[in-house]
């Protein structure tokens, strides 16, 4: 056996270093921040070829005294952590005491920082973690760091790396979220000599939003605001109708911090059930606040991941945070017809001797508009309503136009660009449920039109044209009554029974669920075995393959018998809502086809079939009337 040797200093840093470094973006992320806990109000960020050989964070915050340089590239040096207590009681962002002396073990580092009122700053310089230079001079008030060569003393890490746009992609994704994360923090992220995008540092989510995902994300979101058993859940989810392929921008802050959480994530998508369509997912940006008592940050070397003390706590205040923000807004889409129209000059003049002109139509986009109607009772504190008005209010700040980022100079006066003429969701106002009264709500005045294409129902209704999706409204409205249990009403007893062959488990669940079967409006005759016999079937599906609907109930129950009324069985509804719906080409009565529009307008439920698409698009009067020339 080998002896046992103690590590030399240079090679237990790399070590170290390896297990916070692990590509630039770890680098941006640990040095922003601590710039952050320095209580910095602008922060910039920049990197070329993907930080590989270049980057820099420039902050504005406290500084760090000439005495104090040294001693913050030592390992475990912190100004966070005093005592073991403290541990349990983390606020700051960075606290290992680890990130400076990291970086300094794997690359050049320059360092210039001055805290304000002193006359000079301190500039330092270190590489390989032994110090090369540590002087006076003048510098301004804050701190930048100039990281040169990462990994340039441990090529094995260095060829690992992926290539400049990925890596420089990582560190925008990571300062994505910390600009989502700290929205009265001005970030200004440059890549390549290019500024990439720019925040107002104003304080609001939504400008931070708008900065880092742009104006078409920010437009399609909804706002969150909810308080349950002491946990705070703010900012902003996506309308149904524009989520996304995958998981990218579902978007979690615990206390200021981004986490990585499957139980966040789940909460949120079970918020929007049968909402969205299959393979799409919804997106957010969702600040938790809770006691650092009740979680634990030191679980995961970038402080990426948290344990939490009570998982149900959380999930229940993620998903009725976000469900009671989809179901107060309505979730009524309207057709936006583009304003920009303009009359089309003839190509050919000799073609102008006709009097007839071309009018040009722009394409047609799709935004939503939200429609006051009463609001669906789910387990809370306080009902959060939305404001309506009749314009919104209007975010604008003046703002500054950026500098060339060529050859820019290491202390930069700190510029910003401010999200510009965008509209902002309408914010929610909380009422007390006692102040709430139960007044009996207007039936809307509704007059069919007809229909189109034997499928989407036209029909009025104050001052706005309805277009509806027969189908998909018809299949939600029977999803919604099988998923009640509440169908014995629709009970029709049948003069000849229908007789369905099954195997002995698939009997034995159903006559153990007979209860269940009543609610969705079955009834059976258990007594010819193998064989059982419907004597009644819900009205919807009476035109259907009955047979067939059976056979599907009875294999849903055998696959869930251990919790046959589990959501699993929402499968098994949306089948039998598909297939017992209007189809199209249909033929449906004016009343059969008002009755259908009445009860979407009734019910908020029904705003997605349960597939997740829109059953319903509106357009106001006042835009048809622009279209025309009429305004």
């Amino acid at each position: 056996m080998s002896s046992i040797n103690i590590l030399s200093k240079e090679i237990s840093e790399l070590i170290a270093a390896g297990e916070v470094i692990e590509r630039p973006a770890s680098v941006i992320k640990e040095l922003v921040e601590n710039s952050i806990d320095a209580g910095a109000g602008h922060i910039t960020v920049e990197i070329k070829n993907g930080g590989t050989t270049y980057m820099r964070v420039t902050d504005d915050g406290s500084g760090m005294s000439f005495e104090d340089v040294p001693t913050a590239f030592l390992r475990h040096a912190t100004s966070k952590i005093f005592t073991k207590e403290d541990l349990d009681n983390i606020n700051t962002l960075g606290f290992r005491g680890e990130a400076l002396s990291s970086v300094a073990a794997v690359g050049k580092v320059e360092l210039m920082t001055k805290q304000k009122n002193y006359t000079y700053g301190t500039i330092y310089s270190i590489a390989g973690s032994e110090e090369l230079s540590h002087e006076k001079g003048g510098c301004p008030d804050g701190t930048t760091i100039v990281i040169r060569d990462l990994f340039y003393n441990v090529p094995a890490r260095a060829k690992f790396m992926k290539k400049d746009v990925t890596e420089a992609n990582a560190v925008s994704n990571i300062m994505q979220k910390i600009t989502l994360s700290h929205p009265d923090v001005a970030f200004k992220m440059i890549r390549d000599n290019r500024i990439e995008f720019n925040s107002a540092g104003d304080g609001e989510l939504y400008s931070a939003v708008h900065a880092v995902y742009g104006k078409d994300f920010a437009r399609d979101l909804l706002p969150v605001d909810y308080e349950y058993n002491g946990i705070r859940i703010s900012g902003y989810t996506v309308k149904p109708l524009y989520s996304r392929s995958n998981r990218t921008f579902q978007n979690f802050f615990v206390n200021g911090r981004y986490i990585r959480s499957k139980l966040c994530s789940t909460a949120l998508e079970n918020a929007y059930e049968n909402m969205v369509m299959t393979g799409k997912f919804p997106s957010c940006v969702l600040m938790i606040e809770m006691s650092p008592h009740d979680m634990d940050v030191n679980i995961h070397p970038s402080k990426a991941e948290v344990r939490f003390t009570d998982e149900k706590r959380i999930t229940d205040a993620v998903y009725f945070a976000v469900k009671n923000a989809l179901m107060n807004d309505g979730l009524v889409y309207e057709f936006q017809i583009k304003q920009n129209q303009e009359w089309k000059k003839p190509v050919d003049k000799e073609k102008t001797e006709t009097v007839q002109q071309e009018i040009i139509f722009s394409p047609i986009e799709i935004t939503d508009s939200r429609i006051n109607e009463k609001s669906t009772e789910i387990p809370k504190k306080t009902e959060q309503v939305f404001a309506e008005s009749s314009t919104e209010k209007e975010h604008e700040k003046t703002i500054s136009e950026p500098v060339s980022t060529v050859d820019e100079p290491m202390y930069e006066s700190f510029k910003y660009i401010s999200a510009k003429n965008f509209e902002k969701p309408a914010e929610p106002v909380e009422i007390q449920p006692e102040n709430v009264k139960s007044a009996e709500i207007k039936k809307p005045d509704i007059k069919i039109i007809g229909e189109a294409f034997g499928l989407y129902i036209l029909a009025e209704s104050e001052s706005r044209i309805i277009m509806v999706d027969k189908h998909a409204a018809h299949e939600r409205i029977i999803f919604e009554r099988l998923r009640s249990r509440n169908c014995r009403q629709y009970s029709q007893a049948l003069l000849t029974g229908i007789k369905i062959l099954l195997t002995s488990e698939e009997i034995d669940i159903m006559e153990n669920n007979t209860e269940l079967l009543e609610n969705l409006g079955f009834v059976f005759d258990f007594s010819e075995r193998p064989y059982i016999t419907a004597t009644a079937v819900p009205t919807f599906i009476m035109d259907t393959d009955i047979e067939n609907i059976i056979c599907e109930v009875a294999d849903n129950l055998r696959l869930h018998k251990q919790n046959p009324q589990s959501e699993f069985l929402d499968d098994m509804f949306h089948n039998m809502a598909c297939k017992a719906a209007i189809k199209a080409n249909d033929k449906n009565s004016p009343e059969e086809m008002k009755s259908l529009v009445e009860q979407i307008l009734a019910n908020e439920n029904i705003r997605h079939c349960p597939h997740g698409r829109p059953v319903m698009f509106t357009m106001t009067k006042s835009n048809i009337d622009h279209q025309f020339k009429r305004t």
